[in-house]
């Protein structure tokens, strides 16, 4: 069949009224399918970074499903149509709220393998090896998503097997690539080489935009799952497979580690800003304090009046950005292995205090700047909002793009490279730029530090936003900004997302913007004392996230996904 792919930006709801799944005219065609950027619904939302995953999630909630229901479908189908971040070996993080107010965090992240140890990345003289954290068999955590997917399960109102038969059946029958997706695969082809022991589905020496993915291991891997539960994926042949893998390339990952894995329920990291209740993920993952420090250094703050991206607000926010990194670098890690000084790190007073050397008129240097003393990331979001008035907000990660590049030989999918998200040396930068020390060193079934900030947004204890985004490190810094850009400088969702974000992570000193912004703002900053890197300048291709956002306000859900990438939003 010929593939038709299309972009539309504003366009008529798609109706989720069909007879069948995969493969009717009537459902969901995954040769002839259109990315939906924006629009409005009356009852239920899905976004995530896939037009085929956001219509199997809305098809879930038209179909006697609830938002957890469209949270585990287009996970699973995320994990066949877009490989560079979608999983089933990788894992991820989940911040929820039930319709009856009850709010629910759960960690999927990976962890290390019983075999990890501290320095397992230094060569004989000490010094680090990237290349083996970030590529091929070294670089994997176990993975967490099908467990985390299984504990969502309790607030489903489907069965597994409904939820993960669309996925089944696009891996099996195969759906048809844009051009970012073939052009990402084509780029990769090298590494998919050089970093995998078996042929495997993605390997081809030129994706064209339309072509035809068929993933017929994936499609083994994820009948076993559905046949069997997570038993299916961590013991069995799945698990066999998983860990002959690791035995031809050098690996870690064993029987007992899959076998030993478990998902944690957490405490959600919940704070009130100007009214409203914000709702984020804590540790392992630093997102959550990260965008409470932030908020709260510029709640006392005249924001408002200086306005979106001026150099007043743009140089506030920035400093608040690098105070909170350097926190991160020396204060956060895995909650069951390092104690997180997080009430802390959120308190007023403390706060307050990181603020006290802020000069308005000048750049801070991170060389000056520590982590206040302490007494005492490739990634894929999705935000649902249902009819019923649950809010899931879900970030999955392999790490970089493609994780490790390491495909499991006769299963089908990729690992992540998730191991390089701790701190493989005291101060040596990881792939985004990340440093770490003592919180975040490796050690066996610890989980690595993460910058995923899946976030609720409640008004006057009702549903206002769901939102996240991938990134790695400048993950909590978009969803800072977009909550100022909504609460703080009233913009509409649709500006908030389209418009241009900047970064600033301690180290390296440099604040990063977009292509967009603007050339006068970015002048002051660098007559100020900023060095400044922009996007699309001298061969410095890239973005700032992709942010999928669901607002609610007067009865209506309005629904972004980021034109940054292929990302959209279906709902009813």
């Amino acid at each position: 069949m010929k593939c038709i792919l299309s972009f539309v930006f504003l366009l008529q709801i798609f109706t989720v009224n069909a007879q069948g799944i995969i493969g009717s005219k009537k459902a969901i065609n995954p040769y002839q399918y259109k990315i939906h950027a924006y629009h409005q619904y009356q009852k239920s939302a899905v976004a995530s970074a896939h037009p085929l995953a956001s219509m199997v999630g809305a098809y879930m909630l038209g179909n006697g499903g609830n938002a957890f229901d469209a949270a585990i479908a287009t996970q699973l189908t995320l994990a066949v149509v877009y490989p560079g971040a979608g999983n089933i070996g990788g894992g991820g993080f989940m911040v929820a709220r039930t319709t009856i107010g009850k709010t629910i965090s759960l960690d999927y992240r990976e962890t290390a393998p019983a075999a990890a140890s501290r320095d397992m990345y230094l060569d004989e003289k000490g010094n680090a090896q990237n290349n083996l954290s970030q590529n091929g068999h070294l670089a994997s955590g176990v993975p967490g998503t099908i467990a985390g997917l299984f504990a969502t399960m309790p607030y489903a109102k489907l069965s597994f097997k409904q939820l993960i038969q669309p996925a089944i059946d696009l891996a099996q029958n195969g759906f048809c690539i844009t051009k970012n997706e073939a052009d990402k695969l084509s780029e990769r082809q090298e590494s998919f080489k050089k970093y995998n022991t078996r042929p495997n589905a993605l390997m081809k020496q030129l994706w064209k935009e339309g072509d035809t993915l068929f993933q017929k291991d994936l499609a083994k891997t994820l009948v076993l799952i559905r046949d069997k539960g997570a038993k299916g994926f961590y013991e069995g042949e799945t698990a066999k497979l998983i860990v002959e893998e690791m035995q031809r390339g050098n690996g870690l990952i064993t029987l007992d580690d899959l076998k030993n894995y478990k998902t944690k329920q957490r405490v959600p990291i919940s704070f009130n800003y100007k009214g409203y209740t914000v709702v984020t993920m804590p540790p392992p993952s630093s997102g959550g304090i990260l965008i409470q420090q932030m908020l709260k250094m510029v709640e006392n703050r005249p924001l408002p009046g200086y306005g979106f991206e001026t150099i007043k607000s743009v140089q506030l926010m920035t400093e608040v950005e690098r105070r909170a990194f350097a926190d991160r670098a020396e204060h956060m890690g895995d909650p069951d292995f390092w104690k997180v000084p997080q009430s802390t790190l959120v308190s007023n007073a403390y706060l307050q205090k990181r603020m006290l050397d802020y000069d308005s008129t000048k750049a801070g240097k991170s060389a000056d700047l520590k982590a206040g003393a302490i007494e005492s990331t490739e990634t894929t979001h999705i935000s649902i909002l249902d009819q019923y008035g649950n809010m899931v907000s879900v970030t999955t990660t392999l790490n970089g793009s493609y994780g490790s590049k390491t495909v499991v030989g006769g299963a089908g999918f990729l690992l992540n490279n998730e191991m390089d998200d701790f701190s493989t040396k005291p101060g040596v930068q990881n792939m985004y730029g990340a440093v770490g020390g003592e919180a975040n060193a490796i050690a066996p079934n610890k989980r690595m530090l993460s910058s995923m900030t899946p976030t609720l947004v409640l008004k006057g204890k009702q549903p206002f936003m769901v939102v996240g985004t991938p990134g790695g490190t400048t993950i909590p810094t978009s969803v800072f900004q977009i909550i100022v850009d909504i609460i703080d400088f009233k913009m509409k969702p649709l500006d908030a997302v389209r418009l241009p974000r900047f970064h600033h992570q301690w180290i390296p000193d440099e604040l990063l913007i977009e292509k967009d912004f603007s050339m006068e703002v970015k002048t002051q900053l660098e007559q100020m004392g900023y060095k400044v890197r922009q996007y699309g300048i001298a061969g410095y291709e890239g973005s700032i996230g992709r942010v999928e956002l669901l607002q609610k306000l007067n009865g209506k859900i309005e629904a972004v996904a980021d034109s940054r990438g292929d990302d959209t939003v279906v709902g009813y």
